[in-house]
């Protein structure tokens, strides 16, 4: 071999390790944003027993609160579609479940929204845009800062409770608000419009592991670099008493209203509502931008048992 082709060789060589080099970089921060923890800087919740923050949370479970109680009046009239024995055709036999206070409260005019479209607006998606403010809040988020910025959205939410009740009117006294007041996707739309967000907006609904589900979403999006802030969460508030009739044909719920998870005790499980918004950023972002971290999300994954 001569000199020149040695030369020619060595230096092809080195063109090649460096491509090696600068591919295997590429990889390893390929599998870095794959795989890099979701941290939570804020949260915002209303939990039964009064709970509207984390430390109210940990303050009642650390005193053994029991949050179980009878169906609010304001509600529905329990004694009316109650009946002991299972067996019987469109009653429950459950008077009893985790209720949140005062669903009804709401200030529309703090968040722009005119009186007359507050009044058709589901309590869950009205809990949503509070807890999502609150969460904002206690991340030291103003929500000017986020306007017209990639920030998702992603709600767990069911059925509506309040749809049933709108229904019952007559369609003369229906107002074009009752579509957007109820409706699942305007649940996560909603939350976006008033905040200004850009990023991707959805509401998720896959029965008792929506919100999980919605968490799940908002970090594959994050980690997608779809969006740079994510607002995700749930939400479940109860009103009228058909789904505790439906359960209790099923024989799915516990007499008591309590869940007993592990016990020889257990009989079925026990309604709740709540609701509950998390803003989450990657790690990486929130060590940059000196947020304080609450916790870390390191992994989730999605599937279903088929059978």
């Amino acid at each position: 071999m001569t000199d020149s082709s040695q030369a020619d060789s060595q230096s092809a060589l080195r063109k090649a390790a460096a491509i090696i080099q600068t591919l295997e970089r590429r990889l390893q921060a390929g599998d870095a944003q794959r795989t890099e923890p979701i941290a939570i800087v804020g949260v915002g919740c209303r939990l039964p027993g009064g709970v509207t923050s984390l430390a109210a949370l940990w303050d009642l479970l650390s005193a053994g609160v029991d949050a179980v109680g009878p169906v609010p009046p304001t509600r529905f009239d329990i004694e009316r579609v109650y009946d002991p024995d299972p067996n019987t055709p469109g009653k429950t036999y459950v008077r009893e479940g985790a209720f949140l206070e005062s669903v009804e409260q709401f200030d529309p005019g703090f968040f722009g929204i005119s009186p007359r479209e507050a009044a058709w607006i589901d309590p869950q998606h009205r809990a949503l845009v509070e807890c999502a403010w609150e969460a904002l809040e206690d991340a030291g988020i103003a929500p000017d800062r986020i306007r017209n910025t990639a920030v998702g959205v992603y709600t767990g939410i069911g059925p509506s409770d309040y749809s049933q009740r709108i229904v019952t009117q007559a369609p003369e006294a229906l107002a074009a608000y009752a579509v957007t007041g109820v409706g699942t996707s305007f649940a996560a739309g909603r939350l976006s419009f008033l905040l200004g967000l850009q990023g991707p907006s959805m509401a998720v609904d896959t029965a008792c592991s929506s919100s999980l589900v919605a968490l799940h979403l908002a970090c594959l999006a994050l980690r997608a670099r779809e969006c740079n802030l994510a607002l995700a969460g749930g939400v479940q508030v109860m009103l009228g008493p058909e789904p505790f009739i439906l359960l209790a044909r099923l024989h799915a719920l516990a007499p008591d209203g309590r869940c007993k998870s592990f016990s020889d005790r257990a009989d079925g499980y026990g309604r709740g509502e709540g609701c509950g918004m998390v803003v989450l950023k990657r790690l990486s972002d929130a060590q940059r931008d000196g947020d304080r971290i609450l916790a870390f999300i390191r992994g989730s994954a999605v599937n279903h048992d088929g059978p």
